[in-house]
């Protein structure tokens, strides 16, 4: 069957504006043009249009898509089932977020008593699993899966305790790395103890602290553009300074 912009614009819920983009940028070209001009789109282009969806509803990249799904060894099938997989994590994790927002009414009206660790249920195990599908790979490989998925463990299973004790600590190290960072010196004395600091807030997370791989975070804070922008706001600069203070301290130690 072949489907004109407006037809298929109605059928999947994407603009007519939309799918005229994506012909520009070549990321789903229509079958080819009606006498009177008009794209028409058969069930090749349906079956792209659908799996665009599915990167899209992942968080995917226009950019990021076209590559994947152009690619010479790209896999339809081995596609749907990490698109299954993802989408039931993020299902998982909706119901427990669901969870929580039932349990806290239900604690507002007095019927239940909500636990304070239980406040947090959905958002650290959604946090883990962001940092798991970025980095899991990398670390994994060098640090093995049982130190991470114990660590893993940990974070999932964060009490308001900890969690206030990693807030404080946290706010403590940007202070004083902000205070070493107007001073100016990496190694001095300052930088040193905003570095202690942050492997004290590591130690909260990952309680078998590593030097390489503390060394590691300041290289990744560096490299990856959200941590980066993060550490940004204290000054412009900061990031490398970290860096360089965190790498002072592992050498030293």
């Amino acid at each position: 069957m072949e489907y004109t912009v407006n037809k298929l614009s109605k059928m999947s819920g994407i603009s007519a504006r939309t799918l005229r983009f994506y012909d520009e940028i070549g990321l789903l070209k229509p079958a080819g043009l009606a006498d009177s001009g008009y794209r028409l789109y058969g069930q090749a282009q349906v079956d792209l249009l659908q799996q665009i969806l599915f990167y899209r509803e992942l968080g995917f990249a226009l950019e990021e898509i076209k590559n994947i799904m152009y690619a010479a060894d790209f896999d339809k099938k081995q596609s749907f089932r990490r698109h299954l997989a993802e989408l039931t994590k993020k299902r998982e994790r909706m119901d427990t977020l669901i969870g929580n927002v039932k349990k806290s009414m239900a604690a507002m009206e007095g019927e239940i008593i909500m636990k304070d660790n239980e406040k947090f249920e959905g958002f650290v195990a959604a946090l883990v699993d962001e940092i798991e599908e970025k980095y899991g790979a990398e670390v994994r490989e060098k640090y093995g899966d049982a130190i991470i998925d114990a660590a893993n463990a940990r974070v999932k299973g964060l009490n308001k305790e900890l969690y206030d004790e990693s807030e404080r600590l946290r706010l403590a190290y940007e202070g004083k790395l902000k205070e070493a960072f107007e001073a100016g010196d990496p190694t001095s004395e300052l930088a040193q103890e905003a570095s202690d600091l942050h492997r004290k807030w590591l130690c909260v997370f990952y309680p078998a602290y590593d030097k390489e791989y503390h060394a590691g975070l300041g290289e990744m804070y560096l490299a990856d553009e959200r941590f980066k922008a993060y550490y940004e706001k204290l000054g412009a600069g900061i990031t490398e300074f970290f860096r360089d203070a965190i790498n002072a301290y592992c050498t030293r130690m």
